[in-house]
């Protein structure tokens, strides 16, 4: 085993690999355990699609620059999230509601960008990520978003958690509630863009949702939660890897989301909160 690891990581690409995604688990980990609990996992694969035209965009008029592709798919994110919060308060329909018909005319205005540029091989292999060829500006992007994530989440924890739980409560005492959620969507479309170089953005969601919704069966506190979701994201990467660097065909960010699936299958069936749960009988 030991000389199997040291061959592993011998190889630099290997070794960048592991450290990009374990600092990329401790990113996106709070992310997802809050998309689950505020009941809204679908939010971050809606989302992923609607950056998809700020990165189309992007990368038409400046090519696979990781600066030009952060922007162009903050401003889409951004847009669509502010337009969705404007729409729910200002007309009958609800965010969901809103959100998804946003996501779908972004994802049809990203396609035929794309279809009309003829250059869809390369942004392809962008947007389900190589993280086997992760570059230095991608680690830096990377870490620089698990840095502002981690310390936006110092000071955003107590107000998410309270606008979670009690949300009538937080929207009576807060001054500016829409902030908080605004402030976690960004960090959404933050880790998205971040995954890109990783994962890619597709991939970048299952790393969100999988390992927090397995530690979802195994904690009853907030805190257990945000631990086991870091724990799960991170064996889920190592263990992907792994596997694609014993099987040579096996891409890397699928087998990184199939491992956090079976996690989650596996907390399914034998978690305390799972499906092997003991039921309390009914109090007369």
């Amino acid at each position: 085993m030991f000389e199997f690891l040291s061959e592993m990581l011998g190889f630099a690409f290997m070794r960048r690999a592991f450290v990009a995604t374990t600092v990329l688990s401790a990113s996106v980990a709070p992310v997802g355990a809050f998309l689950v609990l505020r009941r809204l996992s679908l939010a971050g694969e809606a989302m992923a699609h609607a950056i998809t035209p700020g990165i189309v965009i992007g990368f038409v008029t400046a090519g696979l620059s990781v600066m030009s592709l952060l922007i162009g798919g903050l401003i889409a994110g951004v847009g669509v999230a502010i337009l969705t919060a404007l729409l729910a308060r200002k007309t009958i329909l609800r965010s969901d509601a809103s959100l998804a018909s946003l996501y779908l005319i972004a994802l049809a205005a990203g396609i035929f960008i794309l279809s009309a540029a003829g250059s869809a091989v390369p942004l392809k292999s962008f947007l389900f990520g190589s993280i086997l060829g992760i570059d230095d500006a991608s680690m830096l992007l990377v870490g620089g978003v698990a840095t502002v994530t981690l310390v936006s989440f110092a000071f955003l924890l107590r107000p998410l958690i309270v606008s979670t739980c009690d949300p009538v409560f937080f929207e009576a005492r807060a001054r500016w509630p829409w902030l908080v959620d605004q402030g976690f969507m960004l960090l959404l479309v933050l880790n998205l863009l971040a995954a890109f170089k990783t994962l890619g953005t597709l991939m970048a969601v299952g790393l969100m949702i999988l390992p927090a919704t397995a530690a979802r069966y195994w904690a009853q506190t907030i805190t257990g939660q945000l631990i086991l979701s870091f724990v799960f994201a991170t064996l889920s990467c190592w263990i992907g890897l792994t596997l694609s660097y014993i099987f040579a065909d096996t891409p890397s960010g699928p087998a990184i989301v199939l491992v956090a699936g079976a996690i989650f299958l596996i907390s399914v069936l034998t978690a305390p909160l799972g499906l092997g749960r003991r039921t309390r009988k009914p109090s007369h």
